[in-house]
Parts: structure tokens; C-alpha cells; sequence
């Protein structure tokens, strides 16, 4: 046999038949499509080392989205996100909000956590705050409205007088509670919620009781504020509450220690001296008669209700028991109440309180 026919005659290889390509191709496709499905519904989130909740301001752009879920490790794999994320258009719905994100969850559940809008709501628990900046900082520590914004509704009587307050009464329609807020609510907004429970609270029932008293409910907060900061013994305020109503009834001056730290801005004062009373201020109440022209305080319920029930009584003043309780002396008279101004003096004396 010649080399020629050799290699003629040589055996050739067998082309693989077009049902074995069909079968690689469909192994192929079939691990493709799986790789592509586990990235849209395999787990994504986890690590989240900010903690669970994502914040996503208002106005904020998707391009910030997918920074703060990379930088705070929501996500594991912030490339499939993307892509998945801009195939939903969710690059042009972004949503403000607090968002709870669960570990474990695919990309495709976030992106319809994120679209819906459906955020984890706060509340924000409300005790008693003094002053107005006590106010900014708890709104402005739980929500996104900025201190400036809620420093500058409260210093504006044009936004202030649709609630019937103004700037010197503008906490005396804020009721200790629990109140739930969502963590993008504006100041105004938050202002809102806060007078629409008030106006809740005040029933024509409360209202009626305040009118026995001769005071309108903002009077009647006013004067709950001073109780509040008198004494923390809820069986005890409605007789504080008698001394005031006696006093505002018989036009004498309130003459509430609590008053003058506050005009003071001093709360740590523990002894009112001469040298107090002597503040400027229509908060003096040692000074001008009548009621403050605003709360001292955001008063309890239990203060409220107390003005609202205080017993008729002909007690004219008070005064802390010698004993440090935290309970008081009442006195009909002066004289009887300088017995009992002294005996308390002589106490902080005796235990070196200035």
C-alpha cells in the first residue's frame, strides 16, 4: 500500500451530532440562567454595619442609594443591585424614608422594599422638656428635619398663630406622649401632628372644666406647667393647683419659685434667694402678677388633669416640708405659712443647702 492511499484510507474523526450541541448548549444557557436567577433572588443583604435601618434623605439621588448601601454593607454585591435596580426604574422612583432591610433578602425583594415606599415608622417618646431648644433637640435627634427649621417655626408667630400660640406659648401644645412619626417628616409636618393631638385632647368635656375655672386650655397649660415643676407627687398637685387658682382668683401674684429659674435659665438652683427675684422677665411671677406668658415646661397629664380637678380649697400658699419628702405644707394664712417657711429654711441650713 502506497503512502499516499495510507493516508486516504486513514479513519476520521466522528463530528459530534447536532443533538449533543443542542443538549451543551442547553447546559449552558441553563447555567447562565441560573447564575442570573440567583443574583435576582438569592440573598443579598447581610453584613450592614451601620445596623439594619438604611436612611435615604430627601431629594437624594440614586447614585446616593447605592453609596450608602455599599459603605454600610446592606448589600454584598452592589454591581447586581445596579443592574437589576435600573432595569426596575427604581434609578427614577427613589424614596425617602427609614428603612427597615432584613438580612437574607434578594435583590429583587429589596428593590421592591425601596420602590414601595413602605417605611419602619419611630416613635419618638415625648417627657418633659423646659425649653424650646429641648423641643429641636428631640425632633431633630429622631427625624430628618434639621434644628434650624424647627428652631425657626418656633420663632414665628405667622406659622404659630394658625395653632393659637405664639412664640412665648408655642410648647404648650406639645402633651407628653408617645407619638409616631416617619423619620422623613418635616418640621412643619411634626409641629402638625403634635397640635392635632392636642386639639384631640382637649374634648368639649376638658373644656368645660377649664371654663369652671375661669382659664382657656392654654391657660390651664400654663398653669400645669407650674404644678409640673412644683412637685413630682401626683397626689399632691391638685392642692398645688388650688394655692395658684386661689391666688390668680384673689389677684395676688403666684410668686412660683419655678417661674424664676426659668426666667433665670438656671434649673440646678435648689434655694430661691432675694438676689433671684430681681430678674427681669415676664416669667417672674414674684415680679408681675398673673400667669407667664408662656409654659415653663411641657406639663404631664396627671398635672392637666389636675388643674382641671383641683378642689376647692382656701389654701393661699405652700411650702417644702422640712423632712425633704418632696411633699409640702399648706397654709391658709401667712402666718401659719411662715412657720412653715422657717422650719423648712432652717433644714437647708442644718443640711448646708444654698
Amino acid at each position: 500500500m502506497t503512502q499516499e492511499q495510507s493516508i486516504n484510507t486513514a479513519p476520521k474523526p466522528k463530528k459530534k451530532s447536532s443533538g449533543t450541541w443542542m443538549l451543551l448548549t442547553f447546559l449552558l444557557l441553563l447555567g447562565a440562567g441560573g447564575f442570573v436567577a440567583y443574583k435576582i433572588w438569592g440573598p443579598n443583604t447581610g453584613a450592614m454595619s451601620h445596623g439594619n435601618y438604611l436612611y435615604i434623605p430627601t431629594n437624594a439621588s440614586y447614585d446616593y442609594v447605592l453609596q450608602a448601601l455599599e459603605q454600610g454593607e446592606y448589600v454584598h454585591d452592589v454591581a447586581s443591585f445596579d443592574i437589576l435596580a435600573q432595569r426596575a426604574k427604581y434609578n427614577n422612583m427613589v424614596k425617602p424614608g427609614r428603612y427597615n432591610i432584613p438580612n437574607g433578602i434578594s435583590n429583587y425583594d429589596l428593590i421592591r422594599l425601596l420602590r414601595s415606599g413602605k417605611q419602619e415608622p419611630i416613635n419618638v417618646v415625648i417627657n418633659k422638656l423646659r425649653t424650646k431648644q429641648d423641643f429641636i433637640k428631640i425632633i431633630s435627634g429622631n427625624l430628618e428635619a434639621d434644628s434650624s427649621s424647627i428652631a425657626k417655626l418656633l420663632n414665628d408667630n405667622s406659622f404659630l398663630q394658625k395653632y393659637g400660640a405664639d412664640t412665648n406659648s408655642a410648647l404648650a401644645i406639645v402633651i407628653p406622649d408617645t407619638y409616631e412619626f416617619y423619620w422623613n417628616t418635616t418640621a412643619e409636618k411634626a409641629y402638625d401632628r403634635l397640635a392635632s393631638y392636642y386639639d384631640k385632647y382637649w374634648t368639649e368635656e376638658r373644656k368645660q372644666k377649664a371654663f369652671s375655672k375661669e382659664l382657656t386650655p392654654m391657660e390651664v397649660m400654663i398653669l400645669a406647667s407650674i404644678v409640673e415643676e412644683e412637685t413630682n407627687k401626683n397626689d399632691e398637685k391638685p392642692q398645688v393647683a388650688s394655692v395658684y387658682l386661689n391666688r390668680l382668683k384673689y389677684n395676688m401674684k403666684l410668686q412660683a419659685d419655678p417661674t424664676v429659674k426659668f426666667a433665670l435659665n438656671d434649673f440646678a438652683i435648689k434655694r430661691i434667694l432675694n438676689i433671684h427675684l430681681e430678674q427681669e422677665s415676664p416669667y417672674n411671677t414674684y415680679m408681675y402678677a398673673g400667669l407667664p406668658p408662656g409654659p415653663i415646661a411641657t406639663p404631664s397629664k396627671a398635672s392637666i388633669n389636675a388643674v382641671l380637678n383641683a378642689p376647692d380649697t382656701k389654701y393661699l400658699y405652700f411650702c417644702a416640708k422640712e423632712d425633704f419628702s418632696g411633699y409640702h405644707n399648706f397654709a391658709k394664712s401667712l402666718t401659719e405659712h411662715l412657720k412653715n417657711a422657717r422650719k423648712y429654711q432652717k433644714a437647708l441650713n442644718e443640711n448646708g443647702i444654698k
